[in-house]
């Protein structure tokens, strides 16, 4: 790995994706527009937007940045950039972590806009501090982002990327302990759910809702969330190739 050839994929990335304002705008306002529309859903029953606020508000950058990141990279890879790229003395690693690199860079914003629209102007009660929620909400917008890279290989269209999320993100959805506590499931769901790394940023964000201190939990489940998008990745890696199809 090069560092400034990975800087300089970041930088080529970000100035793309200025010349995109409907991506921008996805990923940076929908989260905080459904958010808003939530608080106010629940407004004659304020502690229901506490209870479920804190892990949407992990949930909804994930997704975003799994649909705008996938789709992005989509066009890369039909176009034939990657090709063009990858012909280049440019690494595997260089082009995949300057492409994280870059989404990243806009998920932190997504996520600081997200959880201060949250926290200061919304009126979202949580008992800790309100770092670890940003810090669980970047995670979760990082893991999108990786999730995003790795599919966008499987993917012959920008419609077949958008199909992919009812297979990678609507399971997880239902399974990750938002609309009911895993341990009631059916057995066979609950070990799934014990696997899928949004139900461990749903635990995160529940540890932050609960307690003033950082518990023992709250690092496991930032951990597997963070080791998570690491793991994909590395497999988004694996996918990329010299020659197109």
């Amino acid at each position: 790995m090069n560092t400034s050839r990975t800087l300089a994929t970041a930088a080529r990335v970000l100035r793309q994706l200025r010349h995109d304002p409907r991506s921008i705008a996805l990923m940076l306002l929908v989260p905080c527009v459904m958010l808003l529309l939530l608080r106010y859903v629940f407004d004659g029953s304020p502690r229901t937007f506490d209870s479920i606020g804190a892990s949407l508000l992990g949930i909804f950058p994930l997704i975003t940045m799994f649909l705008v990141t996938s789709i992005s990279t989509l066009r890369e890879r039909t176009s034939g950039t990657l090709e063009r790229l990858l012909a280049m003395p440019l690494g595997k690693a260089d082009l995949i972590l300057g492409y994280a690199l870059a989404f990243g860079t806009l998920a932190v914003v997504q996520s600081l806009l997200a959880t201060g629209l949250a926290l200061w102007a919304l009126g979202l009660d949580v008992v800790g501090s309100p770092w670890l929620l940003l810090l669980v909400a970047l995670l979760d917008a990082l893991l999108g982002t990786a999730l995003g890279l790795f599919v966008s290989a499987f993917a012959a269209s920008e419609f077949q990327a958008v199909q992919f999320m009812p297979a990678v993100i609507f399971p997880q959805l239902l399974l990750c302990g938002l609309f009911t506590a895993r341990d009631n499931m059916q057995p066979v769901l609950e070990k799934i759910s014990n696997v899928l790394p949004m139900s461990y940023a749903v635990d995160g964000m529940g540890e932050v809702l609960k307690h003033t201190d950082v518990t023992a939990n709250f690092i496991r489940d930032a951990l597997i969330v963070a080791l998570c998008a690491l793991l994909v990745l590395g497999l988004g890696s694996a996918t990329l190739r010299r020659r197109t199809a």
